[in-house]
């Protein structure tokens, strides 16, 4: 009987997968607000209503490729976290490392990355289950910083009175290990990050900027600089050099 069951859980595993590849074409060729699941029934050559099995609305299949798609960007993010921790990188490193791998992985999948940073699909709200897979980028960074505060190698910059109940708040719910000084400037470049990958893959650099890995990884560092991460800047070396007033610790 199990040698049944598991026949039956790895055929439908086979069709979820086909259905999800078919519907990632559809992404490439007509974008999320097109999608549809007779047409993706129709090239898999199903009936819609063998296909509604699987996904019993366009939103389900919608949120599968969602949670699929954060879930890829953000093992990649994770991936490159822990090389550059095994390989003893600054904490400078390991934020440029996390970065990069996330524009890389944008780069690799412009069309499921519109899916998440693009426009809005028309008529769908994304649901709870997508709240974890969205979060593990950003959790990587949050890695990366609270490892930095922990080892003092982090510079705390000012923060502005009128903004510390919100970074209190924004610390209390989204970073606990991090003071309120660490966690509004990190939001901050958690923004510009994808602001940053967002303008090459939708074209906004075409003719703007032309060395485009040369001035990602630029960027990149001066937002470290701007959560506090040491040695970004002015070749301080390692990630105990350059600490500044106000420093943690």
């Amino acid at each position: 009987m199990s040698t049944v069951r598991g026949a039956r859980e790895r055929a439908r595993s086979e069709v979820t997968a086909a259905i999800k590849d078919e519907a990632k074409k559809q992404l490439a060729a007509e974008g999320a607000a097109k999608l549809s699941l007779r047409a993706v029934a129709r090239e898999l050559g199903m009936a819609s209503s063998a296909l509604y099995r699987y996904f019993p609305s366009r939103d389900e299949l919608l949120t599968a490729l969602i949670v699929d798609a954060y879930d890829s960007v953000g093992e990649a993010a994770e991936a490159a976290h822990r090389t550059a921790c095994a390989d003893a990188a600054t904490h400078l490193s390991r934020w440029v490392a996390v970065t990069c791998a996330v524009r890389d992985w944008a780069l690799a999948h412009p069309h499921e990355y519109a899916l998440l940073y693009g426009s809005p699909v028309p008529g769908y709200t994304a649901p709870q289950a997508t709240i974890g897979p969205a979060s593990r980028v950003g959790f990587a960074l949050i890695a990366v910083v609270t490892d930095a505060c922990r080892m003092d190698g982090l510079a705390l910059p000012p923060l502005a009175g009128d903004l510390r109940a919100e970074a209190e708040r924004m610390a209390s719910e989204l970073a606990t290990g991090l003071p309120p000084e660490a966690v509004a400037p990190l939001i901050a470049a958690w923004s510009q990050l994808f602001g940053l990958i967002s303008f090459e893959i939708f074209g906004q650099f075409n003719r703007v900027v032309e060395a485009r890995e040369i001035f990602f990884r630029e960027a990149v560092t001066e937002l470290a600089r701007s959560v506090g991460l040491l040695g970004a800047r002015n070749g301080s070396k390692g990630d105990k050099g350059g600490k500044g007033p106000g420093s943690h610790g």
